[in-house]
């Protein structure tokens, strides 16, 4: 299926490793010219270097998601520079659990501003891009602890908090042909990631939570930029405001 990104251009934040990697590159596949930030320079260096191996255009910038100037400063320049933009993915994520003040703030100055404040330097771009072509998309990488908990939890509620903002820029900005959507992944496996450093330092835990899953494993981060990528094509056109849920069946909530 062609999903018509070809000569397009995405911006995705923390899109170095992991999810976000595997998203950029993933629009790289598709045609789409990519735009990537994160906090390390040599992997922003190496993930330009790999994407225009693909044969697309690249850009890439060193950003701390928290200092709101330098992201969208960031983003303006990955317009300027790619000549738009019709796709923007909020994948960056402080990736903190807990009910201190400091984890609180840490979700809510990444996770949460980190999206707003992106979609608020992307928007002239998307909404001119959406004006040209009659779709332009707005992502968002949330988790399913965003519906699920057993104690106060900031990175679960930040994560609601993100599906919540999604939903209100959905219904906001569809008049225009500018969508938003959601994508909650479970748990993701790869090396050096959240579950790739469990199963090296605490075997047993990451035992039990695989067993939790009725297909048996984790998704990889292929798996869940397959998702977001397509929800960001012009082929889902017509789909804005929802919250995929990308788990293997892990959660046990009805999604709607």
């Amino acid at each position: 299926m062609d999903l018509q990104l070809k000569g397009k251009t995405a911006v995705v934040t923390g899109g170095t490793r992991g999810i976000g990697r595997a998203i950029a590159e993933c629009f790289a596949d598709e045609g789409a010219n990519v735009a990537i930030c994160a906090r390390n320079a040599d992997q922003v260096a190496e993930t330009v270097k790999a994407l225009e191996a693909k044969g697309v255009k690249a850009f890439g910038q060193v950003v701390d998601i928290a200092d709101g100037p330098a992201l969208q400063a960031f983003v303006n320049k990955a317009g300027e520079t790619l000549g738009g933009i019709h796709v923007l993915v909020s994948n960056a994520s402080a990736l903190v659990q807990g009910n201190s003040e400091t984890a609180w703030k840490a979700m809510f100055d990444i996770d949460v501003m980190g999206a707003v404040r992106a979609f608020e330097a992307a928007k002239p771009f998307l909404e001119k891009a959406a004006a040209e072509t009659g779709d332009a998309a707005f992502l968002i990488t949330s988790s399913v602890s965003a519906a699920e908990t057993d104690n106060p939890n900031s990175y679960g509620a930040m994560k609601a908090a993100q599906i919540h903002y999604a939903k209100g820029v959905a219904r906001e900005n569809a008049p225009k042909k500018l969508r938003c959507n959601v994508v909650s992944p479970g748990t993701v496996f790869f090396e050096g990631g959240v579950w790739g450093n469990a199963k090296a330092g605490a075997p047993a835990f990451f035992e039990q939570v695989l067993k939790r899953n009725p297909t048996g494993r984790m998704a990889t981060p292929e798996e869940i930029a397959a998702a977001t990528v397509f929800l960001a094509s012009p082929r889902s056109a017509f789909t804005t405001g929802i919250n995929m849920v990308v788990d293997g069946a892990i959660s046990r909530r009805a999604n709607f």
